[in-house]
């Protein structure tokens, strides 16, 4: 029964998407605006009456008013869900408040990419369960808006999925010491940004049911090494590989939103490295508990447990 507790907090990914991501392009013209929401079809088996509940979580605001929704319409393109609307502002739209809440009915890690235009002037907001809020200025933002813009949305990207922290987890577990730490850490982080950097320039084109159960795989893969092979040589070469499958999921986000890789694959870096350093000061206190120095392969168990089952439920799904 002690190891209850850990068995639901590692099943949690069960339950969740590594990849949850929609679209929304909003089209303004004077005092009236067009909106066209894209979501997997996947997705949207979690909600409830999507063709109402969908567009009820996304809402504009310009000149202290709520814009009112006429003509919405839902349908089905290919794996693709398809919603429409207008929305009527009582005076010309300079500025709008966009409030997204599509995390609240779909997936917890759910985001939700808008692209804005009014004319020849655009701009742009990501929204995810702990950002619902944004203010769409149509100017072109500075260089130093856009950075820090892109540097924070790569950080909220690489936190915000179990899958990806589980492999960090288990990239920890791996690591036998220091050094060895270090070098699995450089092998995955340039492994993603090479898979960043060539997958816009292949035809492939990756779903994201593909993407999350490789995913998935990575984490058994990696488990089953610790477990198995405890004195492999070439864990970092391992994990090299399996750092391609991490970075397409940041690839087909980069393609999504247009951000510029340097930034964008910055605020994804710094975040994982504070990760790996708080994983492996967690793991080297356990460690040194008398009770729990079997932590490594016990932990090693329970993600090639998850790893396996999350990837044939993915299948199936």
């Amino acid at each position: 029964m002690k190891s209850l507790p850990w068995l639901l907090v590692f099943a949690l990914p069960l339950t969740a998407h590594m990849v949850s991501m929609s679209t929304g392009d909003l089209k303004v013209d004077g005092d009236r605006a067009h909106y066209e929401l894209r979501m997997p079809m996947y997705e949207v088996a979690h909600v409830r009456e999507p063709e109402h509940t969908l567009l009820d979580h996304i809402r504009f605001e310009s000149g202290g008013a709520w814009g009112k929704p006429s003509g919405q319409a839902c349908r089905q393109e290919q794996d693709t869900y398809v919603c429409t609307v207008d929305y009527q502002f009582p005076a010309p739209v300079e500025t709008l408040q966009a409030e997204c809440t599509l995390a609240s009915v779909t997936v917890p890690n759910h985001v939700h990419l808008l692209r804005a235009y009014r004319g020849d002037k655009t701009d742009q907001a990501v929204f995810d369960l702990s950002y619902t809020q944004a203010e769409i200025r149509f100017r072109p933002p500075t260089a130093f808006e856009t950075a820090v813009r892109e540097i924070s949305a790569g950080f909220k990207r690489a936190a915000g999925g179990l899958a990806p922290l589980l492999f960090l987890a288990a990239l920890v577990l791996a690591a036998r010491s220091r050094r060895e730490l270090v070098a699995l850490a450089a092998s995955f982080l340039a492994a993603e940004a090479l898979a960043c950097t060539i997958t816009p320039r292949i035809s492939l084109s990756l779903s994201p049911r593909f993407i999350e159960a490789a995913a998935a795989l990575t984490i058994a893969y990696l488990a089953f090494e610790i477990i198995l092979l405890p004195q492999s040589s070439l864990r970092w070469l391992v994990v090299a590989v399996l750092g391609l499958f991490h970075g397409a999921y940041f690839a087909a986000f980069l393609a999504e939103s247009g951000y510029h890789i340097l930034t964008f694959f910055s605020g994804v870096a710094i975040c994982e490295l504070l990760l790996i350093a708080l994983f492996a000061l967690i793991l080297g206190r356990l460690v040194r508990v008398t009770f729990l120095r079997h932590a490594v392969p016990v932990a090693a168990s329970l993600l090639l447990a998850v790893g396996v089952a999350w990837f044939f439920l993915r299948l199936r799904a």
